[in-house]
Parts: C-alpha cells; sequence; structure tokens
C-alpha cells in the first residue's frame, strides 16, 4: 500500500502519525475500505488500528485540532437509531481530519415516506459522499451497504450484531491503562444478549489474548454464548475478585421483551457494581461502560465517578479511534 511522499510529508507535519506506525507494522499493509465488525480482523489489523489512533491523540491536544488527510472528502453520519456519543465523536473525528460531514435524520428524511436502505444510500452517494457510517437497527445493515455502494463503509452499530469501533475504544483504553491485554481477565456484565458491544469487545478483546467472561442472569444471555469464546457466570460476586477489568453494560429496556427479570431492584442487588462490591476487586481494577448509564441500576454513582472509572477516558478515546478508522478505510479505497 504506497503512500506519497506529498502526503507522508504533509501528514508527518500535521500528526506525527505515519513514521510512527510504518516501524512498527514494516511488513504490513491496510487493505480494507469498510469496517464492519472485528470478528472479520486479525490480531494485527485490530492492532494497526489501534496503533494509528495513538498516532493520531495528539492533534486535539493542539490550539488548532485539524490535520489534511480528508481534506476534500464527504462522510455522512447515517444513522437510523438515536445516538450521543457515536454520532459526534465520528463527527468531530471527521473534522479534526478535515472532511465535510453530512448528518442524517431518520425522522427528516424520505426514509419516512418508505424509501428503503439501499435508495436513500445510493442518492446520497449520487450526491458524492465518501465514506458513510451507519447505524442501525437492523443486523447486517453495513454489510449490505458495503456490497451495494462504492462508498466506504464503516459500522456504527447493526442490530444485536456488531459496534465495531466501541469495541476498539474499550480495547484502547484498556491498552493505554495496562500495555496490553495479553492475560488480563476481562469481566462484561449486564445484558449481554442485546449488546453489539458485548460482541465487538469479546472478538477483539480474546483476539489481542485476554480471556472474557460473560456475567449475567440467563434470562440477559444470547441463544449462542455455548459457541462463543467466553467462560459464562451468572453470579458477579463470584468473578469480581479475580478479573482486572469490569465492564458494565446498560440494560436495554427498549428491547427487552417479557420479564427478564423479577424486578430493577433485585437485578442491581445482583449484578449492579455497587461501591462495597468494588471494595472486594482487585485496588487496579478498570471500570468501563460504553454509556448511556443507568445509574443506581448497572452502577453506582459514585463508583461510575470513581478513581477505578475509566468512562469519560473511553469517550475520550473514541475520537482518536474513529480518526483512525476513517483515515485507514480513505487510505484503502484511494488504493482500489
Amino acid at each position: 500500500m504506497p503512500i506519497s511522499k506529498s502526503h507522508l510529508r504533509t501528514t508527518k507535519r500535521h500528526s506525527g502519525m505515519i513514521p510512527h506506525i510504518k516501524k512498527k507494522h514494516k511488513q504490513f499493509q491496510w487493505q480494507r475500505k469498510h469496517l464492519l465488525g472485528l470478528r472479520e480482523l486479525s490480531r494485527e489489523e485490530i492492532t494497526y488500528i489501534l496503533d494509528t489512533a495513538e498516532g493520531f491523540e495528539q492533534i486535539s491536544t493542539r490550539s488548532v485540532k485539524k490535520a489534511p488527510p480528508l481534506r476534500g472528502k464527504v462522510v455522512v453520519n447515517l444513522f437510523f437509531e438515536d445516538s450521543t456519543r457515536t454520532r459526534s465523536s465520528f463527527t468531530l473525528a471527521a473534522h479534526r481530519l478535515s472532511a465535510d460531514t453530512l448528518d442524517f435524520s431518520k425522522e427528516s428524511s424520505s426514509v419516512s415516506k418508505g424509501e428503503t436502505l439501499l435508495d436513500t444510500a445510493k442518492n446520497l452517494e449520487a450526491m458524492g459522499i465518501d465514506i458513510v457510517v451507519i447505524r442501525h437497527t437492523a443486523a447486517g445493515a453495513a454489510k449490505l451497504l458495503s456490497k451495494n455502494i462504492n462508498a466506504c463503509v464503516v459500522n456504527a452499530g447493526d442490530g444485536f450484531c456488531e459496534h465495531p469501533t466501541q469495541g476498539l475504544l474499550d480495547i484502547y483504553t484498556i491498552r493505554q491503562m495496562r500495555g496490553s491485554l495479553e492475560g488480563l481477565r476481562v469481566a462484561i456484565v449486564g445484558d449481554i444478549a442485546h449488546s453489539r458491544v458485548a460482541r465487538s469487545d469479546m472478538w477483539g478483546m480474546t483476539k489481542l489474548g485476554a480471556q472474557v467472561t460473560f456475567v449475567a442472569p440467563p434470562t440477559l444471555l444470547p441463544p449462542d454464548v455455548r459457541q462463543l469464546p467466553v467462560q459464562i457466570s451468572y453470579c458477579l460476586d463470584e468473578v469480581v475478585e479475580k478479573v482486572d477489568v469490569i465492564n458494565m453494560l446498560r440494560i436495554q429496556f427498549e428491547r427487552l421483551g417479557g420479564n427478564a427479570f423479577p424486578s430493577i431492584r433485585e437485578y442491581s442487588r445482583y449484578f449492579g457494581l455497587t461501591v462495597e462490591r468494588l471494595s472486594r476487586a482487585k485496588d487496579n481494577v478498570i471500570v468501563m461502560h460504553p454509556g448511556p448509564i443507568n445509574r443506581g441500576v448497572e452502577i453506582d454513582s459514585k463508583v461510575a465517578d470513581g478513581p477505578n472509572s475509566v468512562i469519560l477516558q473511553q469517550v475520550k478515546n473514541g475520537l482518536a479511534v474513529r480518526m483512525a478508522v476513517l483515515f485507514l478505510v480513505n487510505q484503502a479505497a484511494a488504493q482500489t
């Protein structure tokens, strides 16, 4: 994957990123113009994204928070579900890379009149967009687009399938704190069944050498959980003292059908991360949450805001990770 000398000089001057990556990955070439999930990525590809993000991280600390790699490009946020962190992070990441952005709203678009996903995407592509960042209720929506449009496609969450950039920023945050995921024990706790974050975390973390345990009541575990590369626990108290990372998930009340547990109070009693429960964990345990948080349900406020929490650091790191993803898929598209 050759990089022009003029592009190398410009990017080096503005971010210092390219020499850093080329030195660490001399024989590796990024070739994917789409990011659909972490399941399909190799360990080396995941590491390459993280290292690229590391090079972009410093841009956000400068007085002029801009770099030129996506100058003249158009990134569209095609979101069919509500979002705060992910949409804002992708928009800001695109702007930091000097791209123009277009925000799509389902409610004010022709989708409300019956237009299909593919027709929407193809009409936007006809306007000259380069990258589509899509969030959709249907699993496989990002993959469908990648096979039917020429623009790059980045999955920002599809159904219960994956949320790859959230998985990447979670991994990036752990690596930032511990240097490596190799040999770490990670507990992902809560509504696993409805969590695309849990799946992306699982695929990415296990590929980088972590041991992942899903912790949830049986009603909140996916049907195929026994086929996944994880351990299973039905009791947070059994694992809290053993793990290095605790990633708490929100109960997705909007997706629950029927009574998954007797009551919120009962759920919090057995699966909530309280101050007392955290006191039995390792002193340096990392507490995470992808947001939004149901305070007092899956996690106490004192824990979410406490010294072991890296929740806001996750949000911060999401910007560098998404800059890296936009940069890489665009770079791969330029080589095709």
